[in-house]
Protein backbone atom coordinates (compact mmCIF):
# COMPACT_ATOMS: atom_id res chain seq x y z
CA UNK A 1 0.00 0.00 0.00
CA UNK A 2 0.94 3.32 -0.54
CA UNK A 3 1.08 5.66 2.86
CA UNK A 4 -0.24 8.94 1.70
CA UNK A 5 0.26 11.98 4.21
CA UNK A 6 -2.15 14.67 3.71
CA UNK A 7 -3.67 16.49 6.12
CA UNK A 8 -1.34 19.73 7.08
CA UNK A 9 0.39 19.40 10.20
CA UNK A 10 0.53 15.56 10.40
CA UNK A 11 3.59 14.04 12.20
CA UNK A 12 5.19 10.88 10.67
CA UNK A 13 7.39 8.65 13.24
CA UNK A 14 8.75 5.35 14.12
CA UNK A 15 7.14 2.73 16.29
CA UNK A 16 8.83 -0.46 16.43
CA UNK A 17 8.62 -1.60 13.16
CA UNK A 18 5.68 0.23 12.23
CA UNK A 19 5.15 3.88 10.88
CA UNK A 20 3.12 6.14 13.50
CA UNK A 21 0.66 8.74 11.75
CA UNK A 22 -0.73 11.54 14.32
CA UNK A 23 -2.83 14.47 14.03
CA UNK A 24 -4.04 16.73 17.22
CA UNK A 25 -5.78 13.27 19.10
CA UNK A 26 -6.14 11.05 16.03
CA UNK A 27 -3.12 8.25 15.71
CA UNK A 28 -2.81 5.07 13.53
CA UNK A 29 -0.12 2.77 12.91
CA UNK A 30 0.52 0.62 10.01
CA UNK A 31 3.58 -1.93 9.76
CA UNK A 32 6.26 -1.77 7.71
CA UNK A 33 5.35 -4.47 5.26
CA UNK A 34 2.75 -3.27 4.54
CA UNK A 35 3.87 0.06 2.88
CA UNK A 36 5.31 -0.03 -0.78
CA UNK A 37 5.85 3.79 -0.90
CA UNK A 38 4.92 7.08 1.37
CA UNK A 39 3.52 10.11 -0.35
CA UNK A 40 3.59 13.34 1.66
CA UNK A 41 1.11 15.93 -0.32
CA UNK A 42 0.73 19.19 2.51
CA UNK A 43 3.08 20.47 5.36
CA UNK A 44 4.36 17.84 7.73
CA UNK A 45 6.39 16.62 10.37
CA UNK A 46 8.69 13.63 9.89
CA UNK A 47 11.31 11.99 11.94
CA UNK A 48 14.62 10.96 11.05
CA UNK A 49 13.98 7.20 12.34
CA UNK A 50 11.20 7.16 10.13
CA UNK A 51 13.00 8.05 7.62
CA UNK A 52 15.67 5.33 7.61
CA UNK A 53 12.91 3.04 8.62
CA UNK A 54 11.71 3.40 5.09
CA UNK A 55 15.32 3.35 3.66
CA UNK A 56 15.88 -0.02 5.47
CA UNK A 57 12.92 -1.45 3.91
CA UNK A 58 13.48 -0.02 0.52
CA UNK A 59 10.28 2.26 0.77
CA UNK A 60 10.84 5.72 -1.16
CA UNK A 61 9.26 8.92 0.66
CA UNK A 62 7.72 10.87 -2.69
CA UNK A 63 7.03 14.82 -1.98
CA UNK A 64 4.24 16.05 -4.16
CA UNK A 65 3.80 19.82 -4.64
CA UNK A 66 0.17 21.77 -4.66
CA UNK A 67 -0.55 20.77 -8.19
CA UNK A 68 0.52 17.25 -7.98
CA UNK A 69 3.97 17.52 -9.09
CA UNK A 70 7.01 15.74 -7.29
CA UNK A 71 9.83 17.99 -6.00
CA UNK A 72 11.53 15.87 -4.27
CA UNK A 73 12.04 12.18 -2.92
CA UNK A 74 13.90 10.34 -0.45
CA UNK A 75 15.89 7.26 -1.21
CA UNK A 76 18.13 4.87 -0.46
CA UNK A 77 21.79 5.32 -1.53
CA UNK A 78 22.09 1.61 -3.24
CA UNK A 79 20.67 2.43 -6.82
CA UNK A 80 20.20 -0.67 -9.27
CA UNK A 81 21.63 1.55 -11.56
CA UNK A 82 24.64 0.20 -13.88
CA UNK A 83 27.40 2.57 -15.46
CA UNK A 84 26.87 -0.45 -18.46
CA UNK A 85 22.89 0.36 -18.72
CA UNK A 86 23.61 4.20 -18.48
CA UNK A 87 25.72 4.16 -21.24
CA UNK A 88 23.28 2.06 -23.20
CA UNK A 89 20.37 4.91 -23.17
CA UNK A 90 22.81 7.24 -24.13
CA UNK A 91 24.26 5.22 -27.18
CA UNK A 92 20.87 4.61 -28.41
CA UNK A 93 18.89 8.01 -28.68
CA UNK A 94 21.73 8.69 -31.58
CA UNK A 95 20.62 4.99 -33.99
CA UNK A 96 17.48 4.06 -35.57
CA UNK A 97 16.95 1.32 -32.93
CA UNK A 98 16.29 4.26 -30.20
CA UNK A 99 13.88 5.60 -33.04
CA UNK A 100 11.92 2.21 -33.65
CA UNK A 101 12.08 1.96 -29.69
CA UNK A 102 10.68 5.74 -29.34
CA UNK A 103 8.23 5.31 -31.53
CA UNK A 104 6.63 2.16 -30.04
CA UNK A 105 5.86 4.31 -26.77
CA UNK A 106 3.83 6.90 -28.90
CA UNK A 107 2.00 4.41 -30.62
CA UNK A 108 1.52 2.44 -27.81
CA UNK A 109 -0.10 5.55 -26.25
CA UNK A 110 -2.15 6.18 -29.15
CA UNK A 111 -3.49 2.77 -28.79
CA UNK A 112 -4.41 3.46 -25.30
CA UNK A 113 -6.35 6.33 -26.19
CA UNK A 114 -8.16 4.63 -29.19
CA UNK A 115 -9.06 1.74 -26.95
CA UNK A 116 -10.73 4.02 -23.71
CA UNK A 117 -12.71 6.10 -26.94
CA UNK A 118 -14.16 2.55 -27.96
CA UNK A 119 -14.89 1.34 -24.86
CA UNK A 120 -16.46 4.59 -24.36
CA UNK A 121 -18.54 4.57 -27.47
CA UNK A 122 -20.43 1.53 -26.29
CA UNK A 123 -21.84 3.15 -23.76
CA UNK A 124 -22.73 6.60 -25.19
CA UNK A 125 -24.54 5.39 -28.46
CA UNK A 126 -25.95 8.72 -28.87
CA UNK A 127 -22.76 10.44 -29.36
CA UNK A 128 -21.53 7.31 -31.44
CA UNK A 129 -20.53 8.84 -34.45
CA UNK A 130 -18.64 11.79 -33.07
CA UNK A 131 -16.59 9.49 -31.15
CA UNK A 132 -15.74 7.43 -34.50
CA UNK A 133 -14.95 10.78 -36.29
CA UNK A 134 -12.40 11.24 -33.13
CA UNK A 135 -11.11 7.63 -33.39
CA UNK A 136 -10.19 7.43 -37.24
CA UNK A 137 -8.59 11.13 -36.84
CA UNK A 138 -6.57 9.49 -33.75
CA UNK A 139 -5.63 5.86 -36.23
CA UNK A 140 -4.36 8.46 -38.66
CA UNK A 141 -2.02 10.25 -36.21
CA UNK A 142 -0.89 6.72 -35.49
CA UNK A 143 -0.59 5.35 -39.09
CA UNK A 144 2.02 8.61 -39.58
CA UNK A 145 4.81 7.12 -37.25
CA UNK A 146 4.83 4.22 -39.58
CA UNK A 147 6.19 5.99 -42.03
CA UNK A 148 9.32 7.34 -39.85
CA UNK A 149 12.91 6.06 -39.92
CA UNK A 150 16.64 7.59 -39.27
CA UNK A 151 17.21 8.73 -35.95
CA UNK A 152 15.72 10.34 -32.84
CA UNK A 153 17.81 13.80 -33.73
CA UNK A 154 16.21 13.48 -37.32
CA UNK A 155 12.42 12.95 -36.94
CA UNK A 156 12.05 14.83 -33.17
CA UNK A 157 10.12 17.92 -34.62
CA UNK A 158 7.67 15.63 -36.56
CA UNK A 159 7.30 13.44 -33.95
CA UNK A 160 6.36 15.96 -31.55
CA UNK A 161 4.24 17.69 -34.06
CA UNK A 162 2.32 14.40 -34.38
CA UNK A 163 2.23 14.20 -31.07
CA UNK A 164 0.84 17.80 -30.42
CA UNK A 165 -1.88 17.17 -33.01
CA UNK A 166 -2.85 13.54 -31.61
CA UNK A 167 -3.21 15.19 -28.40
CA UNK A 168 -5.56 18.23 -29.16
CA UNK A 169 -7.78 15.52 -30.98
CA UNK A 170 -7.79 13.29 -27.60
CA UNK A 171 -8.98 16.31 -25.59
CA UNK A 172 -11.40 17.08 -27.63
CA UNK A 173 -13.16 14.12 -27.46
CA UNK A 174 -12.72 13.72 -23.78
CA UNK A 175 -14.47 17.19 -23.69
CA UNK A 176 -17.08 16.73 -25.63
CA UNK A 177 -17.95 13.65 -23.49
CA UNK A 178 -17.86 15.38 -20.06
CA UNK A 179 -20.85 17.03 -18.63
CA UNK A 180 -21.53 20.74 -20.02
CA UNK A 181 -20.67 22.61 -16.81
CA UNK A 182 -17.32 20.54 -16.97
CA UNK A 183 -15.96 20.75 -20.55
CA UNK A 184 -13.01 22.71 -20.87
CA UNK A 185 -10.66 23.78 -23.48
CA UNK A 186 -7.68 22.18 -24.24
CA UNK A 187 -5.07 21.01 -21.55
CA UNK A 188 -3.81 23.75 -19.51
CA UNK A 189 -1.04 23.27 -16.54
CA UNK A 190 0.22 24.70 -13.10
CA UNK A 191 -2.99 26.12 -12.42
CA UNK A 192 -5.22 24.08 -14.36
CA UNK A 193 -8.00 26.57 -15.79
CA UNK A 194 -10.46 23.55 -15.11
CA UNK A 195 -11.40 20.99 -13.10
CA UNK A 196 -10.71 17.80 -14.99
CA UNK A 197 -7.18 19.25 -15.89
CA UNK A 198 -6.64 19.94 -12.10
CA UNK A 199 -7.48 16.15 -11.45
CA UNK A 200 -5.51 15.39 -14.49
CA UNK A 201 -2.28 17.37 -13.84
CA UNK A 202 -2.38 15.68 -10.03
CA UNK A 203 -2.85 12.13 -11.66
CA UNK A 204 -0.08 12.58 -13.86
CA UNK A 205 2.22 13.78 -11.03
CA UNK A 206 1.31 10.48 -8.89
CA UNK A 207 2.26 8.02 -11.80
CA UNK A 208 5.65 10.28 -12.53
CA UNK A 209 6.70 9.38 -9.03
CA UNK A 210 5.86 5.82 -9.71
CA UNK A 211 7.50 5.78 -13.37
CA UNK A 212 10.59 7.80 -11.58
CA UNK A 213 10.57 4.77 -8.61
CA UNK A 214 10.51 2.29 -11.22
CA UNK A 215 13.44 3.79 -13.18
CA UNK A 216 15.91 3.60 -10.28
CA UNK A 217 14.92 0.04 -9.23
CA UNK A 218 15.36 -1.10 -12.79
CA UNK A 219 18.94 0.47 -12.90
CA UNK A 220 17.80 3.02 -15.54
CA UNK A 221 19.13 6.81 -15.73
CA UNK A 222 15.62 8.79 -15.57
CA UNK A 223 17.54 12.03 -16.47
CA UNK A 224 18.45 10.12 -19.63
CA UNK A 225 16.30 10.38 -21.86
CA UNK A 226 15.71 9.35 -25.57
CA UNK A 227 12.12 11.53 -26.94
CA UNK A 228 12.51 14.26 -24.54
CA UNK A 229 16.11 16.03 -24.94
CA UNK A 230 18.60 16.13 -21.78
CA UNK A 231 18.16 19.36 -19.33
CA UNK A 232 19.73 19.78 -16.55
CA UNK A 233 17.51 18.52 -13.73
CA UNK A 234 14.95 17.32 -15.90
CA UNK A 235 14.00 13.07 -15.94
CA UNK A 236 13.72 12.90 -19.48
CA UNK A 237 13.28 9.23 -19.54
CA UNK A 238 10.46 9.05 -16.92
CA UNK A 239 9.01 11.86 -19.40
CA UNK A 240 9.77 9.39 -22.58
CA UNK A 241 8.15 6.22 -20.66
CA UNK A 242 4.90 8.03 -18.85
CA UNK A 243 3.19 7.79 -22.51
CA UNK A 244 3.00 3.85 -21.77
CA UNK A 245 0.69 4.67 -18.75
CA UNK A 246 -1.29 8.24 -19.02
CA UNK A 247 -4.30 6.83 -19.64
CA UNK A 248 -4.86 4.96 -16.50
CA UNK A 249 -4.59 8.97 -15.03
CA UNK A 250 -7.32 9.28 -17.80
CA UNK A 251 -9.24 6.99 -17.40
CA UNK A 252 -9.48 7.03 -13.80
CA UNK A 253 -10.54 10.92 -14.06
CA UNK A 254 -12.82 10.10 -16.40
CA UNK A 255 -14.37 7.24 -14.23
CA UNK A 256 -14.75 10.04 -11.65
CA UNK A 257 -16.94 12.57 -13.63
CA UNK A 258 -19.05 9.83 -14.67
CA UNK A 259 -19.93 8.11 -11.09
CA UNK A 260 -20.64 11.74 -10.27
CA UNK A 261 -18.17 12.05 -7.54
CA UNK A 262 -16.18 15.33 -8.60
CA UNK A 263 -17.39 18.53 -6.67
CA UNK A 264 -17.21 21.76 -7.03
CA UNK A 265 -16.06 22.08 -3.01
CA UNK A 266 -13.14 19.45 -4.02
CA UNK A 267 -11.43 22.63 -5.54
CA UNK A 268 -10.10 25.76 -4.23
CA UNK A 269 -9.84 29.07 -6.97
CA UNK A 270 -6.77 30.28 -7.30
CA UNK A 271 -6.06 34.08 -8.78
CA UNK A 272 -5.37 32.34 -12.24
CA UNK A 273 -6.81 28.87 -12.24
CA UNK A 274 -7.45 25.70 -9.65
CA UNK A 275 -5.83 23.65 -7.12
CA UNK A 276 -7.01 20.36 -5.55
CA UNK A 277 -7.94 20.89 -1.69
CA UNK A 278 -7.64 18.20 0.71
CA UNK A 279 -10.63 16.42 0.29
CA UNK A 280 -10.22 16.56 -3.53
CA UNK A 281 -6.81 14.85 -3.19
CA UNK A 282 -8.55 12.43 -1.08
CA UNK A 283 -10.82 11.27 -3.63
CA UNK A 284 -8.76 10.98 -6.65
CA UNK A 285 -5.80 9.57 -5.07
CA UNK A 286 -8.00 7.02 -3.52
CA UNK A 287 -9.87 6.18 -7.11
CA UNK A 288 -6.23 6.26 -8.77
CA UNK A 289 -5.08 3.95 -6.16
CA UNK A 290 -7.92 1.14 -6.49
CA UNK A 291 -7.22 1.26 -10.44
CA UNK A 292 -3.71 0.76 -10.01
CA UNK A 293 -3.85 -2.28 -7.42
CA UNK A 294 -6.92 -4.07 -9.93
CA UNK A 295 -5.47 -7.27 -10.72
CA UNK A 296 -5.25 -7.95 -14.81
CA UNK A 297 -3.42 -9.98 -17.30
CA UNK A 298 0.36 -9.44 -18.23
CA UNK A 299 2.55 -11.51 -19.74
CA UNK A 300 0.56 -14.61 -19.11
CA UNK A 301 -0.43 -14.39 -15.62
CA UNK A 302 -2.25 -12.09 -13.42
CA UNK A 303 -0.43 -8.93 -11.49
CA UNK A 304 -1.42 -5.66 -10.19
CA UNK A 305 -2.10 -2.90 -13.12
CA UNK A 306 0.40 -0.42 -11.34
CA UNK A 307 2.98 -3.58 -11.42
CA UNK A 308 3.21 -3.71 -15.33
CA UNK A 309 5.31 -0.22 -14.71
CA UNK A 310 8.44 -1.81 -12.64
CA UNK A 311 8.37 -4.94 -15.54
CA UNK A 312 8.17 -2.55 -18.41
CA UNK A 313 11.03 -0.85 -17.16
CA UNK A 314 12.99 -3.90 -16.10
CA UNK A 315 12.11 -5.32 -19.83
CA UNK A 316 13.64 -2.26 -21.34
CA UNK A 317 17.20 -2.38 -18.93
CA UNK A 318 17.41 -6.38 -19.94
CA UNK A 319 17.08 -5.30 -23.55
CA UNK A 320 19.94 -2.56 -23.58
CA UNK A 321 22.21 -4.84 -21.56
CA UNK A 322 21.30 -7.81 -24.03
CA UNK A 323 22.16 -5.67 -27.43
CA UNK A 324 25.06 -4.17 -25.84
Amino acid sequence: MQLVINTYGSYLQKNGDCFKVKKDEQVFEVSVKKVSSIMITTAAYITTDAIKLAMDHNIDIIFLDEFGDPFGRVWHSKLGSTVLIRRRQIEIAETEEGLKLALSWIARKFDNQIDMLTRLRKTRTQKSAEITSYIEKLTNCRKALDSLSGTIGERRGTIMGIEGSGGRIYFESISFLMPDKYRFDGRSRNPAKDEFNTLLNYAYGVLYSRVEKACIIAGLDPYVGIIHTDHYNKKSLVFDLIENFRIWADETVINLFAGRKVKQEDFDKLENGLTLNKEGKAILIEALSKFLDESVRYGGRNIKRGDIIQFECHKIANSLIKEA
